[in-house]
């Protein structure tokens, strides 16, 4: 209630939160403006019996489903993403220019930007293709279909372009907001299917209650695991100047568990789903054997075993690499030497090089197969309690968790700044 009446105090901070949900709202407006040309039924059927398009439409937040102006959601800017982080790591002019401070980076922001367009209009005809050949919708005529092709697209781009003005102008992440209220909008639904099931089946009590008492249990984990951090004690050397002596403090440098948060998951679930739509794309070619490799991958990625494998694989790939990328040892050990900094009993220079690196990967270890393990507990409890309607478990609740954590910070830290102006 505080912390309420701070904000309601705050004349700045609670016009960037109004702004923030009257965006958020505007994206789930059209989220539920469909493209013609489709029944959304059959579309949606399609999607619930389908483990790994199910789960790519819960982070879409139903507009592939619904069959909407914003098809693929921000997928295709993640996707962008994940291509231009591996370049920057790759081609040294795009790491030279990430280096040039915050000019290089709106650069790179900017390609990013541009190369979200055409991998947004090719997701959305691999997409519109794939529920052509599964017989969702009907074949869609050149000129229908170049126009629902510019509209996801366009949809898209209006998606990304409002994540960044809720970045820039409004409370927490944008983009990791869109994603985290059309989580929120499948709440109500899988409940309500979990709580029929229930009804229906008396068999099923059980299982709906240890659903409710898991999902408290792994919102606690969750919020454990996420606030988990290693502080490495860093002591600042004492500089005289004159007669004066300045620095000698005592701190520590925090290593958080997970480094990366929620962004290795939603890296793997962008990256498992485009081999499936490539196989299913190539499924009907006339050349015999792309048809029968194509059928052969779209087979596989429909068994249960090699899909929590796969995806558990692809976590722990993802966090090691987003973490490499977000903490670069050479950097702290380097900004640390220059402010006089050092860790007791490690020697400046390459020796603090190896012991942040060394820490850092032990405590990545840990992280990363809490995600994977995150990620795959909704197969788990699908086997164990009989249900596919897991949206609560696992992947779901670690973002809802990390995002709302990370925007209540936000707005602390923006009571924290109003208060020391008015103090000042």
């Amino acid at each position: 209630m505080n912390l309420i009446k701070k904000i309601l105090a705050s004349p700045d901070l609670r016009k960037k939160i109004i702004y923030t949900i009257l965006l958020l709202t505007l994206t789930r407006v059209a989220a539920h403006i469909p493209i013609p040309g489709a029944t959304i039924s059959n579309i949606q059927e399609f999607f619930s019996n389908n483990q790994l398009f199910g789960l790519l439409d819960i982070f879409s937040g139903g507009t592939i489903s619904n069959f909407s102006i914003v098809l693929m959601g921000v997928g295709p800017y993640i996707n962008a993403s994940i291509i231009m982080q591996l370049l920057v790591m790759i081609v040294p002019s795009l790491e030279a220019l990430q280096k040039e401070g915050q000019q290089g980076r709106d650069k790179i922001n900017q390609y990013t930007r541009l190369l979200t367009i055409p991998l947004a209009l090719l997701q959305s005809y691999g997409t519109i293709t794939l529920l052509t050949q599964s017989g969702v919708i009907q074949p869609l005529s050149g000129f229908t279909l170049l126009i629902a092709l510019v509209t996801a697209t366009a949809g898209c781009v209006f998606l990304m372009w409002l994540g960044e003005l809720i970045t820039e102008n409004g409370i927490g992440n944008g983009i990791s907001l869109i994603i985290t209220i059309g989580i929120v909008a499948a709440i109500p639904s899988q409940l309500r299917n979990n709580l029929a099931l229930a009804v229906a089946d008396s068999s099923k009590i059980l299982s709906f209650i240890f659903l409710l008492v898991l999902i408290v249990v792994e919102i606690a984990l969750v919020v454990f695991v996420n606030e988990a951090q290693r502080n490495v004690p860093v002591t600042y050397a004492r500089q005289v100047r004159g007669n004066k002596t300045f620095g000698g403090s005592d701190t520590y440098l925090p290593l958080r568990v997970t480094q990366a948060g929620v962004i290795p998951i939603i890296f793997a679930i962008s990256v498992m789903v485009f081999p499936n739509v490539i196989a299913n794309f190539f499924g009907g070619a006339k050349t015999e054997w792309i048809a029968s490799g194509a059928n052969y991958i779209a087979e596989l990625f429909t068994n249960q075993w090699f899909y929590g494998i796969f995806y558990f694989a692809m976590v722990i790939l993802f966090t090691f690499f987003y973490t490499s990328v977000i903490f670069q040892p050479d950097k702290v050990a380097e900004n640390m030497q220059k402010q006089g900094g050092f860790i007791p009993g490690v020697r400046p220079g390459s020796q603090t090089v190896n012991f942040l690196s060394k820490t850092m990967l032990h405590i990545t270890a840990i992280g990363a197969v809490f995600l994977a393990f995150i990620a795959v507990a909704p197969l788990l409890m699908e086997n164990l309690l009989g249900t596919s309607n897991l949206l609560l478990t696992g992947t779901g609740i670690l973002i809802l968790v990390a995002v709302t954590i990370d925007t209540i910070k936000q707005v602390k830290s923006n009571i924290i700044m109003r208060s020391y102006d008015d103090d000042y």
